[in-house]
């Protein structure tokens, strides 16, 4: 009987054990499956879309400054400056071939001037032609043209942009000497150049 028991014992003691043991253990389980992919991206929230169409539309700042087509006071009254150290070039009777003396007014201060007209391609100069007394007035108005259109070619080889440079005839209209003898005569045929009137 007391074997009996033992056995018992023995038996109930492993059922206990083998209970405990199991309790202990637990079942795995998987986890559940990811949601599948969606096709579509997120929209963007108001705020984000909005810097982005700012970003865009907004242009990127100009990293050099444009400089001004048209010269300030100072560099007005600086061409002004060398306009009236340039002197007028003077012709011989019905020519409009530049003379050695003419060309030498013309080269005094050009560079400079071709320097800073370079700088501001809206500034214009006006080479006026003028002639003397005797002749027509048409023939007086193209020889004076002539006369201009000289002085113009000579300042562009100095390196005066052309389009930047007016050429007007006053023929005989706007003498600088009124007596009738060649001393007087001389100092009409001439060319001069002006600042031209801006619009």
């Amino acid at each position: 009987m007391r074997h009996f028991r033992e056995t018992i014992l023995v038996a109930a003691a492993a059922l206990a054990l083998t209970a405990v043991g199991c309790a202990k253990k637990k079942v795995a389980v998987a986890p559940p499956p990811p949601p599948p992919p969606s096709s579509e991206a997120p929209a963007p929230s108001r705020p984000a879309a909005a810097q982005v169409e700012r970003a865009v539309s907004t242009p990127a700042p100009v990293a050099e400054t444009r400089r001004p087509s048209y010269p300030n006071a100072e560099t007005r009254a600086r061409i002004d400056q060398l306009l009236a150290r340039i002197e007028d070039a003077y012709f011989d009777y019905d020519k409009h071939t530049l003379r050695p003396d003419a060309i030498r007014a013309l080269e005094a201060d050009s560079t400079e001037l071709r320097d800073i007209l370079k700088d501001y391609p809206t500034y214009r100069l006006t080479i006026e032609g003028h002639c003397d007394e005797r002749g027509s007035a048409e023939y007086n108005m193209a020889l004076g043209e002539a006369r201009a259109e000289a002085a113009k070619s000579y300042l562009v080889q100095v390196g005066i942009p052309g389009d930047q440079l007016h050429v007007v005839s006053y023929g005989k209209e706007k003498p600088v000497c009124t007596e009738s003898d060649e001393n007087c005569w001389q100092k009409n045929r001439r060319s001069h150049i002006v600042a031209m009137a801006q619009r």
